[in-house]
């Protein structure tokens, strides 16, 4: 391990933690209270419930979880119900001071200072969750990173669920900071997960900034031994993933299945279980745990140039036919029409067209050409705008620029445009600094 990147890391990550702790986790507005910061967390909380789905039944006071940079205890707290021992470790040890003052009342949570950056304080498959949200994405090594899902994988028990977030956008930067971390590549996760006898049952978000991942550890071996299971899964019902219609546009944010199978072996996983649509295969990017009907839903996104029509949905065991599969009607999409999904200050996000640190956020979707993106407010242009791609599906864009120093307090009007087409003017409250 680099004691220079770790140091670096603690060094910044304290003085964040003495700046305004809640913004930095949370990301959301400055001074934040109590009870807005925990809310920011509810809805990831919601989502890792519903992802231990995948544990083996058993007793929750049983169970053992491992939080990965656990800052000041945002999430740690709340998550903390569901387990009769929980831990968690940060490269901070302001943030774990934080954490401990949180977890007071909480005798079974523990918050340690991760001192080189890794899990070396834990036993061997010791945990039945690991999981980590929002903390790759600020480390600069990729090496760090990767250390960590292999500890991750080793504290784990067999059986035992790891559920992470990493930045998979493009590596596209000459350094990284601890701010702007390191990027993975999703084929480097899934060469990860195989040669780590990981089993990947969600890749979500590929090429972007938030790529979730669920892997289940099993022992040693199992990939090389993963041979086609006897029993045949049955495709019951083919819908679009956003809606229940029988019908998806050939690309696009729509451009996604949800598949309804029977009988699917709980082996199954997005590596070596394959779907095909029309003569191509599929991105797979969720594999569910079984519903009370024992139905498991799958998701994926459809084959590049998709023709049009109804198309065969087949199902193939290392590119060998297997199960029983359906069909599902591909319609040409809608012309892409640029437009803004939101904008707001690029600091405080909650304080939406309140302008309150002299930064503007703005998120563009269908943005073929957002070089061509323009900013007049009032009479006065807009220059160096800073773009980049968050999302290659449908496409998203995110665009930061600085209002021009002309531009007082008060009210004013923000007109927006790509090349000759308009997408709208806005209202904006531009507001002194807050100290």
């Amino acid at each position: 391990m680099d004691q220079q990147v770790v140091l670096k890391m603690r060094e910044d990550w304290n003085g964040r933690a003495g700046e305004d702790a809640h913004y930095y986790v949370a990301f959301g507005r400055k001074n934040q209270d109590e009870d807005e910061f925990y809310a920011t967390g509810d809805e990831l909380v919601a989502g890792l419930k519903w992802e231990m789905k995948r544990l083996p039944v058993g007793n929750p006071r049983a169970r053992r979880a491992l939080e990965i940079g656990c800052g000041p205890g945002r999430l740690l707290k709340p998550m903390s119900q569901f387990f009769g021992e929980i831990h968690g470790v940060d490269i901070s040890d302001q943030m774990i001071a934080m954490a401990k003052e949180r977890l007071r009342g909480v005798p079974h949570a523990h918050a340690h200072v991760a001192l080189n950056s890794d899990l070396s304080a834990f036993a061997d498959e010791s945990f039945d969750l690991v999981y980590s949200y929002a903390v790759f994405q600020h480390i600069p090594s990729g090496d760090v990173v990767m250390n960590y899902l292999r500890e991750a994988r080793r504290v784990l028990k067999v059986g035992g669920l790891l559920r992470c977030q990493i930045n998979g956008l493009p590596d596209t930067a000459a350094r990284y900071d601890t701010w702007s971390g390191v990027r993975i590549p999703s084929g480097e996760i899934e060469t990860f997960c195989r040669e780590s006898d990981l089993q990947l049952l969600a890749l979500e978000g590929r090429n972007t900034q938030y790529m979730w991942i669920s892997a289940i550890k099993q022992p040693r071996g199992w990939y090389e031994t993963h041979a086609m299971p006897e029993t045949e899964p049955v495709v019951r019902r083919i819908t679009n993933a956003a809606s229940s219609e029988p019908v998806a546009p050939s690309r696009g944010r729509f451009a996604a299945l949800s598949l309804w199978l029977e009988n699917l072996p709980p082996s199954a996983d997005i590596l070596d279980f394959e779907i095909h649509v029309g003569s191509a295969r599929a991105t797979t990017t969720y594999v569910g745990a079984p519903e009370r009907d024992g139905l498991v839903q799958v998701t994926v996104r459809l084959p590049a140039e998709i023709a049009t029509g109804l198309q065969p949905v087949t199902l193939a065991w290392k590119g060998e036919s297997w199960g029983r599969g359906g069909v599902i009607r591909i319609i040409s999409p809608p012309p892409m029409v640029p437009r803004v999904i939101t904008l707001t200050d690029g600091i405080d996000l909650m304080s939406t067209t309140k302008i309150v640190n002299r930064c503007v956020k703005v998120a563009l979707e269908e943005a073929m050409h957002p070089e061509e993106f323009g900013a007049q407010i009032g009479d006065h242009m807009v220059t160096d705008c800073d773009r980049f791609c968050t999302d290659p599906v449908p496409p998203r864009f995110e665009v930061n620029f600085r209002l021009p120093e002309e531009v007082g307090e008060g009210h004013h009007i923000l007109r927006l445009w790509i090349g000759e087409r308009d997408l709208g003017s806005f209202s904006l409250e531009v507001m002194s600094m807050r100290a």
